[in-house]
């Protein structure tokens, strides 16, 4: 999909909130909650693996949505696409590929070479 406005991203933003929204809503990550009344202690622990893989899970979405409101919030103050260390406009490409960006790709990688 080739986006050719600040309207179809921001479109494309409020799409991925409700589908986020969504999915966390109906997500029940602690659903199983009889860790320990196994059998064998490696039903327990398949168990224990499932929940912290569930919750690691529901902790990304949970960011992800974070960032895409954050983002909607942005065009809102009409900062929407600015870098937020440098104040440069964020590429063109990286707005299509990560719509909810906050760093130009320069000070993504800088960012990313500290780490």
């Amino acid at each position: 999909m080739v986006v050719r406005s600040h309207d179809e991203l921001e479109k494309m933003l409020r799409t991925e909130q409700e589908r986020l929204s969504a999915q966390l809503k109906h997500d029940k990550p602690w659903a199983n909650d009889h860790m320990g009344y196994g059998i064998h202690m490696a039903d327990d622990g398949t168990e224990a693996f499932e929940q912290a893989k569930d919750v690691s899970i529901r902790t990304r979405l949970e960011d992800t949505l974070h960032d895409v409101e954050y983002a909607l919030n942005k065009f809102e103050l009409g900062t929407y696409g600015l870098c937020e260390a440098c104040g440069e406009s964020i590429d063109w490409a990286r707005l299509e590929a990560k719509p909810h960006a906050r760093l130009c790709i320069k000070c993504q990688q800088k960012r990313d070479f500290k780490r």
